[in-house]
């Protein structure tokens, strides 16, 4: 299965995204984890013409970033509050899903050549991070557009910040 499914808690926003996402970023920065209410968000990254809404119309929150000063455009259900997906002033072109979103979260192939983690100076205590993935203390990227140096951890790697 190349394209998979996804919506709202309710049921009235529902989207489809066309083949596998361009790449995976699993964030660990204080967005993220109030955002989702979790830990990190799994955010697989799609161009925005492998990716449509089905039904309904979602609510669109603007969010300036602390980090690169740039907005964040958070789509979600007016009546169930579920986040969908991001949008981005920085990144234009592409699109972040809320994985937690799709039908079959474990549709997503998620490995060491298409993912990385970002924000690992912000991460839980206690979060393991998996061996050979390229990580970053921050974003992978500068402001600028610059790459940052990734870590790659040859073990797995507890997060034990103070």
């Amino acid at each position: 299965m190349t394209n998979a499914k996804g919506g709202c808690l309710c049921g009235k926003l529902r989207y489809e995204v066309l083949k596998q996402p361009a790449r995976t970023t699993i964030c660990h920065c204080k967005f993220c984890q109030r955002a989702t209410g979790s830990a990190y968000l799994v955010e697989p990254i799609f161009e925005s013409a492998d990716f449509k809404i089905t039904l309904g119309t979602p609510k669109r929150y603007t969010h300036l970033s602390e980090g690169s000063g740039k907005e964040v455009y958070i789509h979600f259900c007016d009546n169930c509050g579920t986040k969908l997906f991001l949008t981005f002033e920085r990144f234009d072109g592409v699109i972040g899903v809320y994985g937690g979103t799709l039908d079959d979260p474990n549709w997503l192939k998620i490995t060491p050549e298409n993912a990385k983690h970002i924000f690992l100076g912000e991460a839980l205590r206690g979060t393991v991070v998996p061996p050979h993935f390229d990580t970053f203390k921050k974003h992978a990227t500068e402001n600028d557009g610059a790459p940052n140096a990734a870590t790659i951890f040859a073990e797995a790697h507890i997060i034990d910040t103070e």
